[in-house]
């Protein structure tokens, strides 16, 4: 099983790893707001990331690192 993490606090919700997920998991966490005042992306299902690193690899800022 892979395992994604987010920099939350430097996420500036863009959502451009929304967009490529295959799995659709990754969401802008609506009811948290981060220390730059933005909705981080957390992902909702880690049990169906397939470790693909498409959300890290598109991510401008670097906040998303995948193990598998």
């Amino acid at each position: 099983m892979a395992k994604v993490t987010f920099k939350e606090d430097l996420c500036k919700g863009c959502g451009l790893c929304t967009t490529v997920c295959p799995k659709k998991i990754i969401h802008l966490a609506e009811g948290k707001i981060n220390g730059k005042g933005y909705h981080p992306a957390t992902v909702i299902e880690m049990d169906k990331c397939i470790g693909c690193a498409f959300c890290a690899t598109i991510c401008p800022d670097v906040v998303i690192t995948v193990e598998r």
